[in-house]
Parts: structure tokens; sequence; C-alpha cells
């Protein structure tokens, strides 16, 4: 019997590059002459963005500078999910951003579905937040994994355990 070839797509924000982008954008925020005196702060709060500045023309800065780090990174900005901005104390304005990891339930049927649509002989199972995909012939799973990439989704998905 042939052995079973599998994979895992994964959803998932490595926090540590997350702390270094949010480092190298507060120090470009404090060397650049247009933030000079403004109160803008960039926090990490558990899985958690927090951007904070003086009115939302320099906060929209603050969002451009901070994503430039991030993609500098290698952190999939996909995975960012903006809520509204919000006046805070000082007449400062704030807005919180979540950092999504997994893969939620819907995501994961569209996931399931782009693999049933591609009429290979692939196996696909939803395990709490990743989906296994497994098969006999690995070329399967290779054009299974040039289909996801190639989908639009509205999350960034990564590929491990391919063996």
């Amino acid at each position: 019997m042939a052995k079973e070839n599998s994979f895992d797509i994964v959803s998932k924000i490595d926090m540590s590059e997350v702390s270094n982008a949010i480092n190298m954008a507060m120090k470009e925020i404090k060397t650049r002459y247009d933030f000079k005196g403004s109160k803008s702060d960039i926090r990490l709060e558990n899985d958690e963005l927090v951007l904070v500045s003086d009115d939302e023309f320099k906060l929209s800065q603050v969002k451009d500078v901070l994503l430039s780090k991030l993609i500098k990174r290698e952190v999939p900005v996909k995975n960012i999910d903006y809520g509204k901005t919000e006046n805070a104390a000082g007449g400062t304005v704030r807005q919180r951003a979540k950092l999504l990891q997994g893969i939620d339930k819907e995501n994961a049927k569209k996931i399931n579905t782009i693999i049933k649509n591609s009429k290979l002989k692939v196996k696909s199972q939803i395990q709490d937040d990743q989906i296994r995909v497994t098969g006999k012939n690995r070329d399967d799973l290779q054009q299974i994994i040039n289909a996801i990439r190639s989908a639009d989704l509205p999350i960034d998905v990564q590929f491990i355990n391919y063996r």
C-alpha cells in the first residue's frame, strides 16, 4: 500500500517579528521631522496592536510606517483587523488592531471548497484552527498548494509539515 503524504494549512503570525517591527517603527517615528512633538505611540497588548497619535492624519501616517515595517519583516498584513478610531485622553486618537491567528470556520469552508473543486484525489479535514490535507500523490498536494496560493483569501495562510 502506498504511503499517505500530507501537509497542514495554518494561519499564524510570528509575534517576535511583530514586536521587532513595532520597535523599528517607533524608532522611525521618533526621528521623523513631521512627528516632532507629537504623542504618537504603538503598543502590543496581548494579540492586539494599539496605535495612538495626535489626530487622524498622523494616525494614518503611524499606520503606514508600521505597515511598511511589518511588510519588511515578512509579517502577513492580511491578518490585521483594524477597529474604528476613537478619541483618547489628552486630545489624542486611538485605534486598536487585532492580530488574527488560526483559520476560522468560514475561511476553512472556502479552502475546503477550493480543494474539492480541484477534482484531485486528496482528502482534507478541519482540525481546530488548521486544515490537514492528505493524498497519495505528492504532485496533487503541490497542485492544491498552488490553487490555494492563487485564490484570493481574506487571510494569509502558510503550509507546514509537508511529508
